[in-house]
């Protein structure tokens, strides 16, 4: 495929979606109906969320740009009208009963470093350079690896339960640990379980541990002791991989706050809603938004 050649995919019918809204209002959400609003903030319990329009079931789908493993390549959404659809800002974070959405940068048993493009409009995926070539990981990583939408973790704020430090001005990762491999650019629906605290030369990057629901373990697992009934020895190999990943390359590894444990799926609760809060801020233009693409 050339780079000028683009294709489209649905996604499947787990990745409901919707429309921004600038006149959100509030309703109750079914099973198949998602919603969000950067309009509006409300208070319906002690920490804020987005009010909604929601709307049943919308199609999206992924197209591709360029061709994979180039610097020209990019994965975008898109709507039933070919809208193209930011996964950062336009998909919403919450899906009621403690479930949101994913999207899916790197399928699990891959190795191009693929990540949001933070500073292009409507953020696409793309695969990370340096020094204008293409970055691997040293070798695959075993999980499907993501961010949460409407997330964001501020570089000016220091977090005082992880030795102060600051966000890396990227959205929250998710380490979703189902067994079925993804494609880039797939939204599920995950429930959170546990979170762990990275500190990457000084950053703060939290990775939440998630199971999306259509895995049929999940129904089994609702919190971290549940994680290592079900799946043991998978938080110690996340924690492993992630601090070790950069040392091929010649770097420190990366270190781990909070203890060096996995913390619990509240606690992974509470980084979602303030990262939430962080995000909104930034698209309220309350604070600089530097060269991120607010579109």
């Amino acid at each position: 495929m050339s780079a000028s050649m683009a294709t489209a995919r649905a996604i499947p019918a787990a990745a409901t979606s919707c429309i921004l809204s600038r006149t959100p209002f509030l309703r109750s959400l079914g099973r198949n109906t998602i919603c969000f609003s950067r309009a509006k903030l409300i208070s319906p319990s002690s920490r804020r969320l987005f009010s909604c329009r929601a709307i049943y079931n919308p199609q999206i789908q992924i197209k591709e740009e360029g061709k994979p493993e180039t610097l020209d390549y990019r994965v975008f959404l898109v709507d039933n009208s070919g809208k193209r659809v930011s996964p950062w800002h336009d998909l919403p974070l919450h899906l009621g009963d403690g479930i949101f959405n994913f999207v899916v940068e790197i399928p699990k048993e891959s190795s191009a470093k693929m990540e949001i493009a933070t500073d292009e409009p409507f953020t696409p995926i793309k695969q990370d350079t340096k020094k204008g070539k293409l970055r691997y990981y040293p070798y695959n990583i075993h999980w499907n690896y993501g961010m949460l939408p409407q997330t964001w973790e501020d570089p000016l704020l220091a977090n005082s339960e992880v030795e102060g430090a600051f966000g890396d001005n990227d959205p929250v990762d998710v380490v979703e640990i189902g067994d079925t491999r993804r494609e880039i650019g797939q939204i599920l629906r995950v429930k959170p379980l546990a979170a762990l605290a990275m500190i990457d030369e000084g950053e703060l990057d939290w990775k939440i541990v998630a199971i999306s629901l259509d895995d049929p373990k999940a129904p089994l697992l609702n919190d971290v002791g549940d994680v290592e009934k079900h799946f043991p020895g998978t938080l110690s190999a996340i924690r492993d991989w992630f601090r070790d990943y950069k040392i091929p390359d010649g770097k420190p590894a990366n270190r781990f706050g909070l203890g060096n444990k996995p913390a619990s799926k509240d606690y992974a609760l509470k980084i979602i809603t303030e990262t939430n809060e962080s995000w909104a801020k930034l698209v309220k233009r309350s604070i600089p938004s530097g060269e991120l693409s607010l579109v």
